[in-house]
C-alpha cells in the first residue's frame, strides 16, 4: 500500500472504483447519496488541483497493486494550525490495515506543511470502522458534537465525534 497525489489521469479509473462503492458510500458519505457521475468526479478533481495549488486541499489515491482502492485527504482549509484528515475505502480492501497505513502517511504529510500543530479525524458515532483508524494512530478523542456538521444520512446518528493527535 501507497498513497500518492490524484490527477487528472485518474479520472477513469477513480470514477469505476467509486461507483463499485457507492453502496458501502452511501451510508455514510453525503456527496455519494445521491449517486456518483462523470461530473462530480470533474468537480472534485477541478477542486483537488485548486486546493493542492492554494495549500489547503491535498487529496491522495490509496494504492495497492499499482490499483486506486480508495482516497484519503488532508485539507486545511478552516484553521491553518489544524489539518483534518477524511478517508474511503472500496468494500473489497476493508479490513487490511490499509486505510490505517494510508492515514499514517497522510499525518506525516500533514504535520510536515508549514505552522500545523493539530491533526484532526470527524466522523459519525456509528461509523465504528472509522474510529478504528484514529484509535490504532494514537489519537485522542476530544469532542462528540451534535447537531452534526453533515446530514445524518444513511447509517449516520447525527453525532460527530472528533478524534485529534497534537504535534
Amino acid at each position: 500500500m501507497k498513497i500518492r497525489r490524484l490527477t487528472d489521469a485518474d479520472a477513469e479509473e477513480l470514477l469505476r472504483v467509486v461507483t463499485e462503492s457507492l453502496p458501502h458510500l452511501r451510508a455514510w458519505m453525503p456527496w455519494a447519496a445521491g449517486g456518483y457521475d462523470e461530473a462530480m468526479l470533474a468537480e472534485f478533481l477541478a477542486g483537488a488541483a485548486d486546493g493542492w495549488e492554494r495549500g489547503t486541499l491535498f487529496p491522495h489515491a490509496i494504492m495497492v497493486d499499482d490499483a486506486i482502492v480508495g482516497v484519503v485527504t488532508a485539507n486545511r482549509s478552516k484553521e491553518p494550525e489544524t489539518v483534518e484528515i477524511g478517508y474511503w475505502l472500496h468494500p473489497a480492501h476493508t479490513g487490511r490495515g490499509h486505510m490505517t497505513a494510508a492515514t499514517a502517511e497522510l499525518v506525516e504529510f500533514a504535520f510536515a506543511l508549514e505552522g500545523v500543530r493539530r491533526v484532526q479525524i470527524w466522523h459519525d458515532e456509528a461509523n465504528v470502522a472509522s474510529s478504528g483508524v484514529p484509535r490504532r494512530l494514537g489519537f485522542t478523542e476530544i469532542d462528540r458534537r451534535t447537531p452534526p456538521r453533515e446530514p445524518a444520512i444513511g447509517n449516520r446518528v447525527g453525532v460527530d465525534v472528533v478524534w485529534e493527535l497534537r504535534r
